[in-house]
């Protein structure tokens, strides 16, 4: 009976949503399709940046994580926030007033020159591709808990019913689907802590409050400090404009909203984490210790919930995963049209929202394939972050902010930075016992900031100026 509850009710809610989709409208244009014609306000700014951050990895993984190493984390999350209240005080009203600018790839074109538009296209994508290989992943461990279906299954039915609405709807559909799954797990993630904390944690607060001793001492005792530094590192730069945020900056009405939007999701933020932390610390006192980080969340709602609340908890669950994974497939196919393609071909706007959702759907494909190779939800972020802040930061925020940013300085720091972190990945793949995932980032960023030196220097010089 509560196999066929948690199916039926997570079915209509994949109607509730389809009919959400449908109603956000059809793109009709390629503006519409990737930017929903830069007429967002700030309440669905701010929902829909949170609903995409607000992913799998700042759920399920971050309750994994308070599980078993307690308060560490949210020191490290906390690293997250900061950056998005930076980023929409300094970076997102520089990007959004740049006229003209569909992507973060047009945002480099402009600075620099064509040859670096098309490399950060070219990175844009496949970090896109990437990410929403992680997001399937977790979709499908979401999914497989519900349906007890193999995997590979849940992860196309999750990637699939998310691309439908994605490729017709593009960043408007997106962004509304986003808002809508926002208000579900919003309210009711926190109110499934005051739940445990009432009636199932024995000993209440004193409990609580050794768990999360013991959990945090142990943390800080498992994890040595250069991969703390390099954790603080990746969740304050990897997910720095990534596609989908720099897409919601763009997408504002003007350059106000675009700044408090970060702002109010970056504290936001704060509360999310803290929420999720202290999720996995309840968990230790109800269930198994032994139990895989990415189920604590899952293994804890099945423990404590009756049926009906159990079908509804896996809905926001597999929402989470949604408002994530539409954002990086929309993102990545407007990356595609207007960085790769467009600067070789002059295009009609109707061939380029052909394009957009071809890539829509040849971007999910290739995150199905993927997703089967993700080690895990945090790790899999990780790498992703470290390819993105070495690749594509440097180059973004000094050309945003510099008055004369030389194209060699752009095209060597995302080379090298992005040449870096994938040979030290590997690496971490062939000796994981040797290299720590998010140690990798600092080596990969300080090659990427000397290549940028290098090539201004070089540059100058030629030029004589």
């Amino acid at each position: 009976m509560g196999m066929v509850l948690s199916v039926a009710v997570v079915l209509a809610y994949v109607v509730l949503l389809t009919y959400v989709a449908v109603r956000a409208r059809a793109a009709r244009e390629f503006e519409e399709f990737s930017l929903a014609k830069r007429a967002l306000p700030l309440a669905l700014v701010f929902g829909s940046l949170a609903a995409t951050y607000v992913g799998p990895g700042f759920t399920i993984a971050f309750v994994g994580r308070g599980f078993n190493s307690g308060f560490l984390f949210l020191g490290i999350g906390l690293a997250y926030a900061l950056q998005n209240i930076l980023v929409g005080l300094f970076v997102a009203p520089r990007l959004r007033a740049l006229k003209n600018c569909h992507t973060l790839g047009d945002a480099i074109g402009q600075k620099y020159d064509r040859k670096c538009q098309i490399l950060a296209g070219i990175i844009s994508v496949g970090i896109c591709t990437f990410l929403a290989a992680v997001m399937a992943h977790a979709g499908g461990v979401v999914l497989t808990d519900i349906f007890d279906l193999p995997s590979w299954s849940c992860v196309i039915i999750v990637v699939g019913v998310t691309a439908l609405y994605t490729t017709f709807g593009g960043l408007r559909a997106s962004v509304i689907t986003d808002a809508f799954q926002f208000s579900s797990f919003a309210i009711l993630l926190p109110i499934t802590l005051l739940f445990v904390l009432l009636f199932h944690l024995k000993g209440g607060a004193a409990t609580f409050a050794e768990q999360t001793s013991v959990a945090t001492v142990d943390g800080f005792g498992s994890v040595s400090l250069i991969k703390i530094i390099g954790l603080v590192a990746a969740f304050l730069l990897g997910e720095t404009l990534i596609p989908p945020y720099a897409n919601r900056a763009l997408a504002s009405r003007t350059t106000h909203i675009s700044r408090n939007g970060f702002i109010l999701a970056g504290i936001f933020s704060v509360v999310w984490f803290t929420v999720m932390i202290s999720l996995g610390i309840t968990a230790r006192s109800i269930i198994p210790q032994d139990t895989a980080e990415d189920l604590v969340l899952l293994k804890l709602v099945d423990t404590i919930m009756p049926a009906s609340g159990y079908a509804l908890l896996l809905v926001v669950l597999v929402s989470v995963v949604m408002s994530s994974l539409d954002s990086l497939l929309n993102a990545g196919a407007v990356a595609f049209t207007q960085d790769i393609v467009k600067p070789f071909a002059k295009l009609p706007d109707t061939s380029s929202l052909k394009i957009g959702r071809s890539a829509t759907i040849v971007i999910a494909v290739i995150a199905v394939a993927c997703a089967p190779a993700v080690p895990s939800i945090i790790d899999g972020l990780l790498i992703c972050y470290t390819i993105w802040a070495s690749a594509i930061l440097p180059a973004l925020i000094i050309g945003l902010w510099i008055k004369n940013p030389r194209p060699l300085a752009g095209i060597l720091s995302m080379g090298v930075g992005t040449l870096v972190a994938m040979i030290a990945i590997i690496f971490f793949f062939i000796f994981p016992l040797i290299i720590d995932v998010p140690a990798i980032i600092i080596p990969a960023l300080c090659s990427s900031l000397l290549a940028y030196a290098l090539g201004h220097w070089i540059d100058k010089k030629k030029s004589g100026a």
